[in-house]
């Protein structure tokens, strides 16, 4: 006989009994859920506001011509215009540029109005028109057939479609218009070298998107006042019907410059998206952590309630219940909860998500998606897959102890005493044995290559770590409790002997407390590894006590030949060395290279470099040295010693890798050439930053002051001491790891719940001892200090292994996870401090939870307790 209608009214009224413990476990899942979907929906909603970006700047091109940071030589555009596949090519300068008073850049493209308009429409302005005297109103675009001219109610002076041509004149998206608190006929000044140069806003764009902050110029007017004469930074191409762009992109390749790559819109989304990848990948599995430790927490719920409802169980195989029958009741018991916790973790999830969105942006911290303001969207797909998991998590935590309560013999389990019987099947070699196999697993999948560069082997590395040890406690706690040494007093002797005589329901609650602090443990060791390996590798990159910076953010302000000689000149510096940063692309298919010009002696490079090889001293008639960091290095299997041909100034030039480093700043590669080498094949004489040693005596604050008096612009100069970039550098470094500790502390907070609903099933299975200890003189105090010290030892049980555990999780989240991810190494850092803070809490959280959840056991009469034995 089934369990039928009797298994609901049993299930609700296991509910209302115990409303405490079915709050935890619909908690328990609902955090899970809510942090993955949330994840989901965040960065979800980030790459499509891209996507709409990229499109919306892309308008009806097909192919884009993409060159380097500095630009190309425009002289390719007319071949490219000539081809017999184009029907139409819009050249475009595009520049980041300062805005003055904000650190933050301003996209800025130079487009021809009269090309534009047959490829990227969305990039030719509209001019606003208004007549003050009849109050007409209108907008006239470079197509437009409509030509009357109005006044221009902001200052006067008549605005005419010839805006759309006039050098200091630019046109802004709604989204920058907002961004700036600006309007049509207002000023927008930007910074470009050292210099200011004021634009009028002659009107809106119609580019699409809430965050395409963005502001258009005619394209001779943006080469002459940003400086860009002779270059473009990229081509738009729309083609002629029936023509395969990846075809035709394909055939291009070859007859570009070097370091031109010819991408699709779909290309461009996707290295877009792969900016960020590894760092959602790496959220979302924290989020399914939060998950599996919630799997945990019902699996020691379920196992616990099994226990203290042996008998009646039992009482319902005795009256026709079958073993099937049984089993779905308890696995039923579980998908409520999995379906209550999943529904309110989707609610929780959606909510956190549009906070998010609202106050933080879409970067999660990681700072991949700045600038970027996208909203929410309710997304069905991503919400059944986690509702699944959640329904999932809380089923397969309730399978097992649902297994066992099928296979319990109804008359053995009607009799007290019989609650210790499954939990010692826990320890038979058969466990112990896949406890062994799974933690071997563990170590040989620890040692495979990423799959499409996500550690995936890593993660499934964790997981069979993870429950390796999981399973491994039982027999440990056995081991352990077994050969502890007995005590004289009573009540130390009767704990020692509760721990060794019966360990059963002690074992299954250390589950959770295993889990969440091993899983606590890894993250606090490689977070802190991480950290200390930043901030020695800033020490080394900041030797000098003085930096400048032509401007925090952009591309469009730098240092001039002269503005570098008046500051190696300045009264009080000893000695600059200047630094140029740009950026090339050795694979269309990868973000792309920064390159970094700064002095550097070939046969010191460590002076200057966190190497992770030996270098590589350059000999007679080798192509100029180079040195690579490790994300290069992984990403083009380049390695000491070895060849690499980079694109500079239109060439295929060869260089030799002399040397690999760390770099923590720039996940897909940086590349550092000697600040001569550059010069001399580039003939690129512009710098962006400079490290100034100051003459003995001279504080930073003189030198600064003198600098910003000498120096041309000087006001405009960003200064900074190494403390104070350290200082910043290290904010960020927390910033990105916020939602890293969020989740962290949801997998702890979920496990000290499994303490409390471990210790609070035990405390009720276990009325009729405390009755019996009752009578023969025990009092509650007594009682209550033994639950506290029960309580204890199995969390201090609980963390030594979890500590263990942990360092082991923390090896492949450090060596395997990490830099199959990022691409980053570094050694492992122990913070003592933190994990014997957060051991000796767990210990007294476990006490004090084992004891307030005893209470209600403790308060029932001792001779109602066990009048069953009579």
């Amino acid at each position: 006989m089934p369990a039928g209608g009797v298994g609901a009214a049993l299930i609700a009224g296991e509910m209302r009994a115990h409303p405490l413990r079915t709050l935890i476990g619909i908690l328990a899942i609902a955090a899970g859920v809510a942090m993955g979907y949330a994840v989901q929906l965040i960065n979800r909603a980030a790459l499509n506001e891209l996507s709409a970006t990229v499109n919306s700047l892309m308008g009806n091109a097909d192919i884009e011509l993409r060159g380097p940071r500095a630009g190309f030589d425009e002289a390719l555009y007319p071949r490219i215009a000539r081809l017999p596949e184009v029907a139409a090519a819009s050249p475009v300068v595009e520049v980041d540029a300062r805005v003055a008073g904000r650190d933050e850049s301003l996209k800025l493209l130079g487009v021809d109005v009269f090309r534009a308009g047959y490829v990227t429409p969305n990039l030719v302005g509209r001019v606003e028109l208004t007549d003050r005297t009849n109050g007409a109103s209108g907008t006239h675009g470079a197509n437009g057939a409509n030509g009357a001219h109005g006044a221009n109610g902001a200052n006067g002076a008549k605005a005419t479609t010839l805006d759309l041509l006039d050098p200091d004149t630019v046109f802004l998206s709604p989204a920058a218009l907002s961004w700036l608190a600006l309007k049509p006929g207002d000023s927008l000044t930007v910074q470009v070298g050292l210099a200011s140069v004021a634009l009028r806003v002659a009107g809106v764009l119609p580019a699409s998107g809430d965050a395409v902050r963005v502001g258009v110029m005619d394209i001779g007017a943006a080469q002459w006042r940003l400086q860009r004469l002779g270059t473009l930074e990229r081509i738009d191409i729309k083609l002629k019907p029936g023509v395969d762009a990846e075809v035709f992109a394909h055939s291009l390749a070859s007859r570009l410059p070097a370091g031109v790559a010819a991408v699709t819109p779909g290309d461009s989304a996707q290295r877009t998206s792969m900016l960020s990848r590894a760092y959602r990948a790496n959220l979302n599995v924290l989020a399914l952590v939060a998950l599996f430790t919630g799997a945990f927490l019902v699996f020691t719920m379920q196992a616990l309630a099994v226990l203290r409802r042996r008998a009646q169980f039992a009482l319902l195989r005795a009256i026709g219940v079958t073993q099937r029958g049984v089993l779905w009741l308890v696995v039923s018991e579980g998908a409520v909860l999995g379906v209550l916790g999943a529904a309110a973790g989707l609610a929780i999830g959606f909510a956190l998500a549009a906070a998010v969105l609202r106050y933080a942006g879409g970067d999660l911290g990681g700072g991949y998606f700045e600038g970027v303001q996208p909203r929410v969207h309710f997304d069905a797909m991503p919400a059944a897959i986690f509702f699944a998991l959640g329904m999932a998590a809380s089923v397969l935590g309730s399978l097992a102890p649902a297994l066992e309560a099928a296979k319990a013999r109804p008359a053995r389990a009607l009799k007290a005493g019989d609650e210790e019987a499954p939990a010692a099947r826990l320890r038979t070699k058969r466990t112990v044995t896949a406890a062994l196999l799974a933690i071997a697993a563990g170590v040989v999948t620890a040692l495979l290559p990423p799959v499409a560069g996500l550690p995936v082997f890593g993660y499934v590395s964790i997981a069979l770590l993870l429950l390796g040890g999981v399973l491994a406690m039982p027999a440990l706690a056995r081991a352990v409790f077994a050969v502890l040494p007995r005590s004289n007093h009573a009540l130390p002797q009767l704990v020692l002997a509760q721990l060794a005589n019966a360990p059963g329901r002690a074992t299954i609650g250390l589950a959770g407390i295993v889990t969440s602090f091993s899983l606590m443990t890894a993250m606090a060791i490689m977070v802190s590894s991480f950290r200390v390996a930043v901030d020695d590798w800033l020490q080394l990159l900041l030797p000098a006590p003085l930096y400048l910076r032509a401007s925090p953010g952009g591309d469009s302000a730098f240092l001039s030949p002269g503005d570098q000689a008046v500051i190696a000149a300045t009264p009080g510096i000893a000695r600059a060395e200047f630094l140029r940063a740009t950026q090339i692309s050795l694979d269309a298919r990868l973000p792309p290279v920064s390159l970094l010009a700064r002095p550097i002696d070939a046969r010191n490079p460590a002076a200057r470099l966190p190497l992770t090889t030996a270098p590589r001293v350059p000999q007679a008639g080798e192509p100029p040295p180079v040195w690579i960091s490790e994300a290069a290095a992984d990403l083009y299997g380049k390695h000491t010693g070895q060849r690499i041909t980079l694109p500079l100034a239109g060439q295929r030039l060869p260089f030799t890798v002399a040397g690999v480093w760390r770099d923590y700043a720039r996940q897909f590669g940086a590349i550092v050439i000697d600040a001569s080498d550059y010069r001399r094949l580039t003939r690129d004489t512009r710098v962006s930053d400079a490290a100034l040693w100051l003459d003995p005596g001279v504080a930073p604050a003189q030198a600064i002051a003198r600098l910003r008096e000498s120096v041309h612009g000087g006001q405009r100069l960003e200064f900074a001491q190494p403390g104070e970039i350290r200082a910043a550098s290290l904010r960020i470094f927390d910033r990105s790891f916020a939602v890293t500790y969020l989740l962290e502390a949801v997998a702890v907070i979920i496990g000290l719940f499994g303490v409390g609903a471990s210790f609070g099933s035990q405390a009720l299975a276990r009325t009729r001892e405390f009755g019996m200890l009752r009578h023969i003189g025990v009092t509650r105090r007594q009682i209550a200090v033994m639950l506290a010290m029960e309580g204890a030892l199995v969390a201090l049980l609980g963390v030594l292994a979890g500590l263990t555990l942990g360092l082991s999780l923390a090896m492949v989240l450090v060596h395997v996870v990490n830099p199959q991810s990022f691409h980053w190494t570094m050694s492992v850092h122990m913070p003592w401090g933190l994990l014997a803070a957060l051991a000796s809490a767990v210990v007294v959280a476990a006490a004090l939870t084992a004891l307030l959840s005893s209470r209600a056991a403790m308060s029932v009469d001792a001779v109602r307790a066990v009048r069953d034995d009579w």
